[in-house]
């Protein structure tokens, strides 16, 4: 599929905010199932910009502000070719696979996710996968008021409601109960229904021997198809997360987020009418 993409994030705030430090990962990679055709992030304000790649292997830019500011607008375009690989993702890997059994607050299991594993286990890793993906998605309600970045897994499980990061990080917390590893991706979805959403899309990875690393969404019950762009991946969240800033000051902030990503023939057949 050829997805186009337009991401953008808007910070405001009630007073001039100092030192402003922005982390994005927002650019994706090329792999054997993923070209990257063209890229850009643009910022609307003046400052410096330094690229890099951090210990997960994803692309990061790093924005500092010259001077306190009122607002600020984080615009990603981009196209990109993404063929169906079933979900399975083949490419480089900076670090060894045992790393992505280590727990982190964001996905501490509870007892619940706990039972919710064992009882998905089968004999071999990729149905247990498959199970582990059905029992999330059929536990949980999507809701976007229930829960915020920085809620953890065993609570959304709790309050069975959430959005994709929860849905991901339940499926990561249960698998790696159950000593498999596994991962949080950020990316996009080009949805052919609804290709205007509120945020970016998260999912998982997990680990099959004699396989690789194979994508599940448990928000939306499916293995990643080639509707599925890949942009950065860590132990949960925080590490993938699309845009994470500081600051010094700025009062109260209030964010917006404006995400499409659409199939490009699609698109095309649209505003022709046909």
């Amino acid at each position: 599929m050829h997805i186009l993409v337009d991401h953008r994030t808007t910070y405001s705030y009630t007073e001039p905010a100092a030192n402003v430090v922005q982390a994005l990962r927002l650019t994706p990679a090329n792999h054997d199932a993923q070209y990257i055709r063209s890229w850009r992030v643009d910022l609307d304000v003046n400052g410096s910009v330094r690229e890099s790649v951090d210990a997960f292997g994803n692309r990061l830019t790093i924005f500092y502000a010259d001077s306190p500011l009122m607002s600020l607008t984080v615009t990603v375009t981009g196209e990109a070719d993404v063929t169906d690989t079933h979900g399975v993702y083949r490419g480089p890997e900076a670090l060894p696979p045992l790393v992505y059994l280590r727990s982190t607050p964001l996905t501490e299991p509870c007892a619940a996710i706990v039972d919710m594993a064992r009882t998905a286990e089968r004999p071999e890793r990729l149905p247990t996968l498959h199970a582990l993906m059905r029992a999330a998605h059929d536990h949980m309600n999507f809701d976007t008021a229930e829960t915020d970045v920085a809620t953890p897994a065993a609570e959304a499980f709790a309050r069975e409601r959430g959005v994709c990061q929860d849905f991901a990080h339940i499926f990561i917390a249960a698998a790696r109960a159950i000593g498999i590893p596994a991962r949080y991706v950020s990316g996009h979805l080009a949805r052919a229904e609804d290709p205007t959403q509120e945020a970016a899309h998260a999912w998982a990875e997990a680990l099959v021997p004699d396989l690789g690393w194979v994508a599940f969404d448990p928000a939306n019950g499916i293995s990643a198809t080639d509707a599925y762009l890949r942009v950065a991946i860590g132990l949960d969240y925080l590490d993938a997360a699309p845009v994470r800033g500081a600051r010094r000051g700025g009062g109260a902030e209030t964010m917006a987020v404006h995400v499409h990503a659409a199939d490009a023939v699609r698109q095309r057949q649209g505003g022709t009418g046909q």
